[in-house]
């Protein structure tokens, strides 16, 4: 009999993830504290932008027209752990406030309110991004605190999810990681995950440690990627390279590949910058603190693309204040394809640009609410063509295909000024300048 699965927390990462178990096939109950966002999902609603995901829960949520009924959502721990089998973890881990620490807090609470409810043997898997360590802990206050004892056994499974991508990469993972301490623990995660098993998705079986690290791993590759191309960028600046043909040339080595070696105003969102200061302060506690110091410098080039953005925006129009100065800019959200807005560059930008005087609008085909919440006070519009009437300069800062489709003759109509500022190198330089306008990129001074 196929074991039935709980999801504790549904937000983005649970949210998905309980929609993505009921389309494999199981039984599935997701809590949240919150009523309201309990309410929406139920009524098939997502409190998020993400690709396939609203769909995909229509498909599976009971009460539904034409849906499995497979996925229901709760308020109450007792009733999950009378319900599951298997019960994922799938709360968030901030950055702490005024610290580089991640905040367990959430994650604590959720094995405190679900402990003292299991009466049954089962499994807890926790999916959120912990400092290595964790899981041990973590282990041994659920077996203190479930009535069941150690047949409440723990097992830790870093997600991987692409925001932009988060169904695909939860139905077909590039990897399953387990970390496990018992055979009975990995086989309950094979059948769990054997779709995509079949499907031929490698399934890692591995310690508490190594599973918690292997997030925190790739995260800080990814993150020293591309900030690697983002330092090339500033020696091209100073040396009158060019970064995209840079990018090219090298992304032709197999040993580096071409992936993420697009320089540009750096990363941001809810998860890389959070999770590579956990492992900094993660590796002080343990340490070894100098075997990630070259992560500083890599948070450090990361944040320092947002103010050459602000500086070359500055030198397009003349050198001294924004003062007076109409700027558009053209997206809102950390990446394409989510409206996230957290740590994002491009507000940050348009923020720095905003307080130094500026007169800016944005737009961003999803997140325009959710910026509208965090920087009030900057203006918005509800076109890249409204955004852009009567600019002086206009910066890409979000790379949208919506902005990549744009007619640069259309756009030209309404502007001030055709300056285009490419903070993202992903437009044709070719077909800007053939529309009449001043093209300039990070990274490519004569491009």
């Amino acid at each position: 009999m196929a074991p039935k699965i709980t999801v504790i927390g549904t937000g983005y990462l649970g949210a998905t993830h309980a929609a993505a178990m009921a389309e494999l096939g199981f039984e599935v109950l997701g809590v949240d504290i919150s009523p309201e966002k309990v309410e929406m999902l139920s009524a098939g609603r997502v409190p998020m932008y993400e690709p396939g995901l609203e769909e995909l829960l229509r498909r599976h949520v009971a009460g539904f027209e034409g849906s499995s009924g497979r996925l229901r959502f709760t308020t109450s721990y007792e009733e999950i752990a009378e319900f599951g089998d298997v019960h994922f973890v799938c709360v968030n881990t901030p950055q702490k406030h005024g610290e580089y620490a991640a905040d367990m807090s959430y994650v604590d609470t959720a094995f405190e309110q679900l402990a003292p409810h299991l009466r049954r043997p089962c499994l807890v898997v926790g999916k959120s991004t912990v400092p290595v360590g964790s899981a041990a802990r973590l282990a041994d206050r659920l077996a203190e605190l479930a009535p069941v004892g150690e047949d409440a056994e723990l097992a830790w499974n870093p997600e991987f999810l692409r925001e932009g991508f988060a169904v695909q990469d939860t139905l077909h993972p590039d990897r399953i990681v387990v970390g496990v301490t018992s055979e009975r623990a990995e086989k309950q995660l094979r059948e769990v995950y054997q779709t995509p098993v079949a499907e031929g998705s490698p399934f890692i079986v591995t310690d508490y440690p190594t599973a918690e690290l292997v997030k925190a791993s790739a995260n800080s590759f990814l993150a020293t990627k591309i900030s690697f191309i983002n330092a090339m960028a500033e020696v091209c600046e100073a040396a009158d390279g060019d970064v995209v043909k840079l990018a090219e040339a090298i992304g032709h080595d197999e040993r580096i590949g071409k992936k993420f070696l697009r320089a540009g105003i750096g990363f941001g969102g809810g998860c890389l910058p959070k999770d590579l200061r956990a492992f900094m302060a993660r590796a002080g506690e343990l340490g070894v603190d100098q075997a990630l110091t070259f992560l500083r410098e890599i948070d450090s080039i990361n944040m320092r693309r947002r103010g050459q953005m602000v500086e070359l925006t500055r030198e397009a129009l003349g050198g001294g204040s924004f003062l007076g100065k109409r700027v558009a800019v053209l997206g809102a959200t950390f990446k394409p394809d989510s409206d996230d807005v957290r740590d994002s560059p491009a507000l940050n930008v348009a923020g720095q640009i905003h307080l130094q005087g500026g007169q800016v609008t944005v737009y961003d085909p999803k997140g325009i609410e959710n910026a509208r919440r965090l920087f009030p006070t900057l203006g918005y519009a509800p076109t890249a063509p409204d955004a852009a009437r009567g600019a002086d300069v206009v910066l890409h800062l979000t790379e949208w295909q919506e902005f990549r489709d744009l007619d640069p003759a259309a756009l030209g109509q309404v502007v001030a000024e055709r300056r285009i500022l490419d903070g993202r190198n992903a437009l044709d330089p070719e077909l800007w300048r053939e529309a009449g306008w001043t093209y300039r990129a990070l990274g490519r001074p004569r491009a």
